[in-house]
């Protein structure tokens, strides 16, 4: 597997390489935004790692023409910034990343994250290993396909929301918990973040549209797909 790491602190970037060589990956790197978005086209990594603040192109419009180009749409995005507030982590997933760290961060971590996502991508088809859709309300979810509609339009979701709609699907009308989406979903051991699952959830019912409000929220818990 081949990730492309978009950092313009050239140190940082070899030290990232690397340390992914040695976990077995084939790495690539690029400097700035608009050879790391010609990069990221022409060789189509299995994940890209992504500066937030880069020269020529900065990491948010680099994550928008990824996502939108039909090559690489479905590559994971993990956004690495030393900003922390809670609006970059919102325009970063609203954009279609997958993931955000901080700088600085632990490499342990990093590399679970990106084992946890390379593995996530792999396994997008729902855990009872059956290609059946699943109807709910005007929604349709085509496992086998990797393909949602919703009142029989095509709805493009990335990697991580399909796989979070698969999981309320699968448990439809049942309460899931922040934390539980957090282990199934992204495959996260730790369940401290859980703004993430929330910022994910808002993308999503924005795309699924007037059927997004058949994802419920349980206040103080996490959420349901119900439609009654």
């Amino acid at each position: 597997m081949t990730v492309l790491i978009i950092e313009d602190e050239q140190e940082l970037a070899e030290l990232l390489a690397f340390n992914l060589r040695n976990e077995g990956y084939e790495t690539l790197i690029a400097n700035d935004g608009k050879n790391g978005y010609e990069t990221a086209i022409r060789e189509k990594p299995s994940l890209i790692l992504l500066d937030l603040m880069l020269p020529e192109l900065n990491g948010i419009d680099v994550c928008k023409l990824v996502k939108k180009h039909h090559d690489t749409s479905r590559i994971p995005v993990i956004m690495l910034t030393a900003r922390n507030e809670e609006i970059d982590r919102v325009v970063g997933f609203e954009v279609g990343a997958d993931d955000y760290m901080v700088k600085p961060f632990s490499n342990r971590e990093l590399l679970l994250r990106i084992k946890a996502i390379l593995r996530r991508s792999a396994t997008g088809a729902p855990e009872n290993d059956t290609d059946e859709a699943i109807e709910i309300g005007p929604i349709c979810i085509d496992p086998g396909r990797h393909r949602v509609k919703v009142n029989d339009e095509v709805i493009v979701l990335t990697t991580t929301e399909f796989k979070l709609l698969l999981t309320l699907a699968e448990r439809k009308e049942r309460m899931l918990s922040r934390e539980f989406l957090l282990r199934t979903v992204w495959g996260y051991n730790h369940t401290s973040d859980t703004r993430t699952v929330d910022t994910h959830i808002t993308r999503l019912r924005n795309k699924l549209g007037d059927a997004g409000e058949l994802v419920k929220t349980v206040r103080g818990f996490g959420y349901k797909l119900e439609f009654q």
